[in-house]
């Protein structure tokens, strides 16, 4: 009898470890760094895995399958606001539950990350911006194909001011190392 309680407690054990290795999408997952590159299944949108299309229910697929949209480039514990900021050609950034987030890349363009492009979570050299109101812009794609027509190119970021060429007519703010984003007219 003794040997059967064991073997039903082992069997008991090894069924909970196994539901229990399901991905939890609010879990922590370490420090603000990105984290190691895995390969599918490893940790839940870990730097080199894809998600599904959508923005509700994301789920992790393998990056050859065809419900396979986008491969994240970095992943950050913490909010976006509060975090390092994403490669400069990220195309979105994926929210992991309260805890992290995920700087993504979509598998086939358009990139709206890339310069020009009209979208993406940062502003680079190469955007164009249009007015949007009293001393702010947003970005809109370069080649007019956007809500709005451009109406700034930025053709470099700097640490000053001061470091932008005559050119200049506006001054963008970009964030990071380079926060001076220096802009023409198109």
């Amino acid at each position: 009898m003794r040997g059967k309680g064991v073997a039903g407690l082992a069997c008991l054990l090894l069924a909970a470890l196994l539901t229990g290795c399901g991905r939890q999408t609010g879990a922590p997952v370490g420090d603000a760094r990105p984290t190691a590159t895995g390969g599918y299944g490893t940790a839940f949108l870990a730097v080199g895995t894809c998600s599904s299309f959508g923005t509700a229910d994301i789920t992790e697929v393998p990056c050859a399958s065809e419900r396979a949209a986008a491969r994240v480039v970095a992943r950050y514990d913490g909010a976006p606001g509060d975090g390092p900021l994403c490669p400069a050609t990220t195309d979105f950034v994926l929210h992991i539950g309260a805890r992290a987030y995920a700087c993504m890349r979509d598998l086939e363009p358009p990139h709206p990350g890339d310069p020009g492009g009209g979208g993406g979570p940062r502003t680079i050299p190469g955007d164009c911006v249009y007015t949007s109101g009293t001393g702010q812009v947003r970005e809109t794609a370069c080649d007019g194909s956007g809500a709005h027509r451009p109406q700034y190119r930025i053709a470099t970021a700097v640490a000053t001011r001061a470091q932008c060429p005559a050119s200049t007519v506006l001054y963008v703010q970009l964030g990071g190392t380079r926060p001076v984003g220096c802009a023409r007219r198109v």
